[in-house]
């Protein structure tokens, strides 16, 4: 082989290892932009994420929706006035046409002080989102995955209609796109990740895990429970031998939620296939380096 060739194919090894780690943006990119709006996923998409990872709720009217809280979070979410929020305002009592009014761009998170505020910028609905992506000329656009979180809980029944609903609600507007063969189901709520396995046997889901469980072999008797694909636990509990046990049933580890090179290298060096990130740009220039 010419020394021209070998040396392309160096590269081409190179960056394949490079991008081995799948990289998830979190919220979109709220490290940088306004946490699950728009603007967020564009920008998540610009600096090339593989995966949009995404939160959903439903509105009285029953829309899907893109956020992260119950309530509208008064440090990220200004009312139609543009004023603080004072009161505690459900998602779920809002329908669609009301809760478009509040701006959840202008104010910067004050954990994410270097985000870039995008002005009345609005909740979106899971199909803008999906609409977004489809308008998109990015190349990244054309293959982008998108690991959405149904928000519910077992104890709060009033944040959410019952899991069978949501998780229909957000699968019609999948299919609706043709997106079934790029998105993950993700949720806490155990019971809609029942839900979704009974409707669509081959739909990958994901759990996600907290606390780690106090019993031996819980995390691998869980995954067994739900036919889960992915295992998606909090980062900091997390060992190589967690991720092992889950390697063994033929799954894959994709923790949440670390955001420094510290532990970008930590997990990277336990075998994870994959992190969720607020700062998917600088995890991706990490694994350039």
């Amino acid at each position: 082989m010419k020394r021209g060739l070998l040396i392309g194919a160096f590269l081409i090894s190179f960056l394949e290892s490079a991008y081995a780690l799948e990289v998830q943006g979190h919220r979109g990119a709220r490290w940088m932009r306004p946490e699950n709006t728009l603007p967020a996923f564009e920008y998540a998409l610009q600096v090339g994420v593989d995966t949009l990872e995404l939160d959903t709720l439903i509105t009285k009217d029953n829309q899907v929706v893109v956020h992260h809280d119950p309530a509208l979070n008064p440090n990220i979410c200004l009312d139609p006035q543009g004023k603080k929020l004072t009161a505690q305002i459900l998602i779920r009592s809002l329908t669609l046409k009301k809760l478009k009014a509040y701006d959840c761009g202008s104010l910067v998170n004050p954990n994410f002080p270097q985000q870039v505020a995008q002005p009345k910028t609005s909740i979106p609905t899971l199909e803008e989102v999906f609409e977004m992506v489809e308008k998109s000329k990015l190349h990244t656009a054309k293959k982008v995955h998108f690991n959405i979180e149904i928000k519910s809980e077992e104890a709060h029944p009033e944040y959410s209609p019952s899991p069978e609903e949501f998780v229909k609600l957000v699968l019609a507007i999948v299919k609706k796109h043709n997106f079934m063969n790029r998105v993950i189901l993700q949720s806490f709520d155990l019971r809609t990740l029942k839900v979704a396995r009974q409707l669509e046997p081959k739909l990958p889901l994901s759990i996600l895990i907290e606390d780690r469980p106090a019993e031996a072999g819980a995390l691998v008797k869980l995954m067994k429970a739900y036919q889960a694909q992915i295992l998606s636990p909090n980062y900091e509990w997390l060992t190589a031998q967690d991720v092992a046990e889950i390697h063994e049933m033929e799954a894959r580890v994709i923790p949440w939620t670390p955001n420094t090179k510290e532990d970008w290298q930590s997990m990277i060096e336990k075998g994870v296939d994959g992190i969720i990130t607020d700062n998917p740009k600088e995890l991706l220039d990490f694994l350039r380096r």
